[in-house]
């Protein structure tokens, strides 16, 4: 089992909600030239060298903590909450961190203590409830996790919270309601949702369309992970929660199998090197790390003045003239009747409809109400597939160069 574990690691739910937990924004740099993408190691590795210089600079203590928790390395994020709590042990934010790190650890009761400890110390309740959210599905306990998971679909790692949300759904036995929630996010083509749809399926007792959609993600590797996913709706509902959030599951002894997960980090703890805060001066490693590369500057090339010449722009080509995938969710004679189909639609599934916008296309024969556009055909056909889940019929339709497409109320 082990080495199926190992394998389906690569397909493991992505923690995002680490950063809202512990009310950090997303690692990013500042230059001159503007701001640049910065992986968790290289934050973690910039916040080392600030507490080589500083060691109680609280906001490097609770940024080395988030950044060591996204790479996996709970016990290192557990060392600097620790200390960033000695500095101001006033700050819900250690507190909250340390909660994080107890879920990590699928050690949920501790988390629960943590948290209402960083909600004394005020913490608003919506920045914990994604990881909160969590650690009540690692109880067993679906409804409370759900209540919070919701709480959290208005924060800055909503997309996160949705797939959390409907993997709890589909271990309490709701596979329509999760379908729903993942709805948005296929609509929107979110690369993490074929993955958790896939676990929702599997979850829901739909073995072998588990295995289509997981082949379909990576193919080949269905044969591997069958056994898993065949096994996974025997479990309990901690057990689930365990086995698609962590990537822990349940051997033939029934002890813990840790998934040493690339795509989770929380799953990887087992095969990340430790960093203890104790080793702060001697993370070697760290400290020689490059810093992000620098944009070369370029002079601007220097053009000869001349007389501008005054041309008449060229006639405007009609909007979403290139051939794209859309779903059609109704056609007719008469535009004008579209945007009342798709606000009843809409009122109806309002979550399921989550973020999405209608639009018309035009053709000679008709006019069509369609949602999109999708990069692939398969993309259409996995949210075509949610929506009849509710008795929505739709079907993929290609567009020509000849129709026009406008947003609903623009037509």
């Amino acid at each position: 089992m082990r080495g199926i574990l190992d394998r389906l690691s690569r397909f493991a739910v992505v923690v995002a909600c680490a950063g809202a937990t512990l009310g950090v924004a997303p690692a990013a740099a500042q230059t001159s030239y503007g701001t640049y993408a910065e992986t968790p190691s290289a934050a973690l590795a910039r916040y080392v060298r600030t507490l080589a210089s500083d060691p109680k600079d609280f906001g490097a203590l609770i940024g080395a903590g988030k950044a060591a928790l996204e790479i996996g390395d709970a016990q290192a994020a557990a060392g600097f909450f620790a200390r960033a709590d000695e500095v101001n042990p006033k700050s819900p934010l250690p507190q909250a961190g340390m909660g994080a790190v107890s879920v990590a650890n699928d050690e949920p009761q501790a988390a629960m203590a943590y948290f209402a400890r960083a909600v004394q110390l005020g913490a608003p309740v919506a920045t914990i409830a994604c990881e909160r959210g969590l650690a009540y599905d690692l109880l067993g306990q679906q409804r409370q996790a759900q209540a919070d998971y919701r709480l959290a679909l208005n924060g800055p790692d909503a997309s996160e919270a949705r797939r959390r949300l409907a993997l709890s759904l589909a271990i309490s036995g709701d596979k329509a309601g999760a379908l729903q929630a993942l709805a948005p996010l296929s609509a929107k083509g979110d690369p993490a949702t074929s993955r958790v749809r896939a676990f929702v399926l599997a979850l829901s007792g739909d073995s072998r369309g588990a295995m289509v959609a997981i082949d379909a993600a990576m193919p080949g590797s269905w044969s591997r992970v069958s056994p898993f996913l065949q096994r996974l709706p025997s479990l309990r509902a901690d057990q689930k929660a365990a086995a698609v959030n962590l990537g822990l599951f349940p051997d033939s002894n029934d002890t813990a199998v840790a998934s040493n997960a690339a795509a989770s980090p929380y799953a990887a703890r087992s095969v990340t090197s430790s960093i203890t805060t104790d080793r702060l001066a001697s993370i070697d490693e760290l400290l020689r790390a490059p810093a992000p590369p620098q944009p070369t500057w370029q002079p601007a090339p220097q053009v000869a003045y001349t007389t501008p010449v005054v041309r008449k722009p060229a006639p405007a080509r009609p909007a979403a003239t290139q051939r794209k995938v859309w779903l059609q969710l109704a056609s007719g004679q008469n535009s004008d009747a579209l945007p009342d189909q798709f606000r009843r639609l809409k009122s109806r599934n309002r979550e399921l409809f989550d973020g999405i916008s209608g639009y018309v296309a035009k053709s000679p024969d008709r006019a069509r109400l369609v949602i999109g556009p999708f990069r692939a055909t398969s993309d259409a056909e996995t949210f075509k597939e949610d929506l009849e889940t509710v008795g929505i019929d739709a079907f993929s339709w290609t567009n020509s160069e000849s129709d026009q497409i406008v947003p609903l109320g623009t037509e």
